[in-house]
């Protein structure tokens, strides 16, 4: 599936999901540069997001993996 990932003013990561219409926070990741790994968001999806080249601006739009598909 398609996602944006945004960078608050804050400072914090979310994704959203314009088919979903969903916009969450990032609560967790599996690796600490994130590209590559597995990411928790604050409903309890989890994603699996593809390897990009370190430096990559964000927002972002990616195609990513949902792990936890009821």
């Amino acid at each position: 599936m398609k996602i944006m990932i945004r960078k608050s003013h804050e400072g914090i990561l979310s994704i959203y999901v314009p088919k979903k219409d969903l916009e969450e926070p990032i609560v967790s990741m599996e690796k600490p540069e994130m590209w590559g790994g597995i990411i928790t968001l604050g409903n309890g999806w989890q994603l699996e997001l593809p390897q990009v080249p370190a430096g990559t601006a964000i927002p972002c739009t990616v195609e990513a993996r949902r792990l936890n598909e009821e």
